[in-house]
């Protein structure tokens, strides 16, 4: 793992805004599986959908910053679906969609205001999208919006912007909104990886939203 490649990490830990990372998925989106993810042993998307599957999480779904469908293909090694994929980069998406695995994909940005239902879903996950550089903890509210009463969220968040960003004093915010809590730590990269951030951490969140 090298923060020098272009694009790579250290391009997607420096994204400033929306239009900032449409630009920068739209030139990695081709190379993101093979140069990034493969080559990184990248853990977050079958993590969460591990953790979605343990929880007992049930479809329909919704694959928050689907990207290039990650996450879609191990929650259908799960067994879950359907699924749908949402990401603000439409280049990503493409990738997303030859994977065969959504039910529908949809271009949205999570923190301007996603076209979709509220309570739409009976899950949501998120991986790799609540991180440095990306998705703060506001979008948890968007989240919350399209996910039905009882609905159950798997979330992965970088420890580093968990810290730094406010995801703690959110969940506190939200307390009232959701219920069965848990977190657990887990690494973003698998034993091969190397660089600056082979031993980064996630913070994976696990929650219902509250009924009524």
């Amino acid at each position: 793992m090298s923060d020098s490649k272009q694009p790579g990490l250290g391009d997607a830990y420096a994204l400033s805004g929306a239009e900032d990372a449409r630009r920068l998925y739209a030139d990695w989106a081709d190379t993101y599986d093979a140069a990034f993810a493969e080559a990184n042993d990248y853990r977050p998307p079958e993590v969460v959908a591990r953790l979605f599957a343990e929880a007992g999480g049930t479809g329909p779904v919704l694959d928050a910053g689907a990207g290039t469908g990650l996450g879609g293909v191990a929650l259908a090694a799960h067994g879950i679906g359907p699924v749908d994929a949402v990401d603000l980069s439409p280049e990503m998406l493409a990738v997303a969609e030859r994977k065969r695995v959504y039910r529908a994909l949809v271009e949205g940005d999570i923190l301007a205001g996603l076209p979709i239902a509220d309570g739409a879903y009976a899950g949501v996950v998120s991986a790799g999208t609540f991180t440095l550089g990306h998705v703060g903890p506001a979008g948890f509210d968007e989240l919350l919006r399209v996910a039905a009463p009882g609905a159950l969220l798997v979330i992965s968040v970088n420890a580093r912007a968990f810290e730094s960003d406010g995801f703690a004093a959110k969940m506190a915010a939200l307390a009232p909104a959701i219920e069965d809590l848990a977190t657990v730590e887990e690494p973003i990269y698998g034993p091969g990886a190397t660089g600056a951030h082979a031993g980064d951490t996630a913070r994976v969140l696990s929650f219902r939203k509250r009924p009524g």
